[in-house]
């Protein structure tokens, strides 16, 4: 009985040992998957700013060859934590080495710890964090109607007579030369990593509020061919 029992048990770590070999794997192990993501992110500034921390699990599929598919937010705050998180597991990409068999539908969950300065966000709590995840939600109504009247002027359709009020809104979010200069900073940081899309997005929103200071990596970077 004893002997029938230690069989039952080396199958079933057998077996584990086995399900753990067919996973896929990425290239340098967990470490390296670990350095990757933290040489990767880019702290969104409002988070930065705000303080705000948090852990944002990512569910992505692969193909045959390692590349990413089908990456979603799984488990996130609502915030720009989500946006970035989704962006590093993407540049994952062609990073894994996949099994042969491996389903491509199987979904993998990888979580992304987001923590700020320890030295300039050392004091916050988790009160002051929740009223700014708050508050970011609250403001994405406003940042919209800025958004929206400056791509509708750019093509003609926009009532000019909302100006006033759409600039009044503008110094309302914060969307001032500062916040550009660290939206470039943020930008740049991304086109070195190799990810277009995601600087292209940063530019993106400094024209869509109003700005031309990107106007010229746009046109170089963001305009199709």
């Amino acid at each position: 009985m004893i002997k029938r029992s230690l069989i039952s048990l080396l199958i079933i770590i057998v077996t584990a040992i086995t399900a753990f070999a067919q996973q896929p794997a990425f290239k340098g192990g967990q470490p390296a998957l670990t350095d990757f993501l933290k040489a990767k992110i880019v702290y969104p500034e409002y988070s930065r700013q705000n303080c705000i921390s948090g852990t944002i699990d990512v569910s992505f599929q692969l193909d045959n060859n390692g590349r990413v598919t089908s990456a979603k937010v799984q488990r996130g705050l609502g915030i720009d934590l989500d946006d970035e998180a989704l962006r590093v597991i993407k540049l994952t990409s062609g990073r894994w080495t996949v099994p042969a068999g491996y389903a491509p539908t199987t979904s993998l969950v990888q979580p992304i710890r987001f923590d700020p300065e320890a030295t300039r966000c050392g004091l916050t709590t988790p009160a002051n964090m929740q009223a700014a995840i708050d508050d970011y939600k609250k403001r994405q109504e406003l940042e919209n109607a800025v958004t929206n009247y400056y791509i509708n002027k750019y093509q003609g359709k926009a009532d000019l007579s909302k100006e006033s009020y759409i600039i009044a809104l503008k110094k309302q979010l914060g969307f001032d030369d500062d916040l550009i200069s660290d939206l470039l900073k943020q930008a740049s940081q991304k086109l070195k990593q190799g990810d277009k899309e995601g600087a292209c997005t940063d530019w993106n929103f400094i024209r869509n509020i109003g700005s031309n200071k990107a106007d010229g990596f746009i046109a170089k970077y963001c305009t199709a061919p």
